[in-house]
Order: C-alpha cells, then structure tokens, then sequence
C-alpha cells in the first residue's frame, strides 16, 4: 500500500487503524455538500475540494483523513435540481456521532475542513459541545479563508472563479467551462432588517459574481496556499497537549 492510501481512514484496515491510533490524536474530517454550483461546475464540489485538500494534507502530515461528509446545510439552494439539504439539527448530530466515533478510538483533536459556508454554525455548535464535555478540541477551516487576498471581491462568490478555478486544477474533467457565466449579485443595504434568503433570489444562474475569469493556474495557486496553511496548523495540533487545548484554547495554538 502507498504512503498516501496509508492515511485515508477508509482504505486502511483496523490492524492499521489501532496502530495510528496509539501514536496519534490528530485527524482530519472534510465535510461539504452537494448542491448546485452554477452551470459549470459539478454538485459535490464542496465536499470534492474539502476532501482533495484534506488527503493532501494527511499525506504531508501523517495524519489519517476521513471520508467526506457529502450532504450539508443547503436549503437555500433547493430550488435549484441535483442539490441536497439536510437540516441544521440532522446534519449537528451526524457530525457529532462521528467525532465522538474519533474519540471514542483517541482522536481528541480534530481538524474538520469544510468546503460549504452553510455548514459553520452548526459546526461551531459542534466543536463548542466538544470542548466542554472535553470530547474533542475541534478546530474548523474553511479552505477559501486562506486564499481571499488571492482572488478581488467579484471572484469571491459562490460558484465563482475562486471555486471554479480550485474545480479546474483538481479535476477539470467535471468543469463545464462552455456553460461558465457570470452574474453580479444585487447588493443589500443593511438597514438592520435581516430576511429569509434563498440562492434563486439572487441568481438565476446560481453563479454569485464572476466566474469565467477561472482557470487552472489559479486553481494551483490557491490549492497549494490552502494546503500549507493547513499543513502548518496540523503539525502544530500533534504538539499540543489535549488537555492544553481543552483549558487554553486558541491561546496555545499561538498562529503566525
């Protein structure tokens, strides 16, 4: 078996998977969705990024990486054919009992790699239910953080050339770049009144800005910045105390 199979939870064996446990409490959980991404890009690129990333990062690091949560919190894109939702509560609890599955073996830190923004309230419920029952300490990136000053604004949105370009570098064969549009996104004053959003009510392309400036040059530049960045938090969790984490938090993570 290669050294990169090694680290996938999925294609290891039990024997294999007892052994990492008593040597590491590191592992690395992507989760995303599958849900509509404009008319070039493929249902499941949220989670397709977050895990392509995350196998990277447990190659590099020697940290095991589990398979994706594909479905995540998506009513929002519901109107639009392909993309399924599941609820806040549903989607909290099945995250959850995977953990607790994590710590139960002696993963008490985890790294979840989120590839869909819809996920991040409920997986900061999560990891705050986690670290007061000293469960696990949860740690949470959103891949596209890293990359922002990458990419202007308009590149930014959903389905945009920030994402499109990731698509295009990572598996271009799933990219419809004959289908790319772009579509600017009405901007919403914020005069203190918050309403329900759907995605339909802001496009009808499901593109959020400018996606035909993607390519795949962009795509490598943006994965590569993600990935170390990563890379660099995973190898300083291994450091650190489960405990120290628990009481300190963030605090003794001390990022650069």
């Amino acid at each position: 078996m290669s050294e990169h199979k090694s680290y996938v939870l999925s294609e290891m064996t039990w024997v294999m998977a007892r052994e990492y446990f008593k040597k590491c409490d590191v592992a690395l959980l992507p989760v995303g969705s599958t849900e509509q991404h404009g008319p070039q890009n493929p249902l499941g690129t949220d989670h397709l990024v977050a895990y392509a990333i995350a196998k990277e990062v447990a190659k590099r690091c020697s940290v095991i990486c589990l398979p994706p949560i594909p479905f995540g919190v998506s009513e929002h894109h519901k109107h639009f054919p392909g993309t399924i939702f599941i609820s806040p509560s549903a989607f909290r609890e099945y995250t959850m009992d995977v953990i607790k599955s994590l710590s139960y073996h002696g993963a008490k830190k985890i790294v979840v790699v989120n590839g869909h923004g819809g996920n991040l309230y409920s997986l900061i419920e999560v990891a705050n239910r986690c670290r007061r029952d000293r469960i696990a300490f949860i740690v949470i990136f959103q891949w596209w953080e890293s990359v922002r000053d990458m990419f202007p604004p308009d590149e930014m949105g959903h389905a945009g050339a920030i994402e499109t370009s990731l698509n295009l570098f990572l598996h271009d064969h799933l990219v419809r770049m004959d289908q790319v549009v772009d579509e600017p996104v009405p901007q919403m004053r914020k005069i203190g009144f918050y309403f329900p959003i759907d995605t339909r009510d802001l496009t009808s392309s499901g593109v959020m800005g400018k996606a035909t400036t993607a390519s795949k040059e962009k795509g490598e530049k943006a994965y590569t910045v993600a990935v170390d960045t990563l890379c660099k938090l995973v190898n300083r969790l291994k450091e650190i105390p489960f405990d120290k984490l628990i009481e300190h938090g963030v605090k003794s993570i001390k990022f650069e």
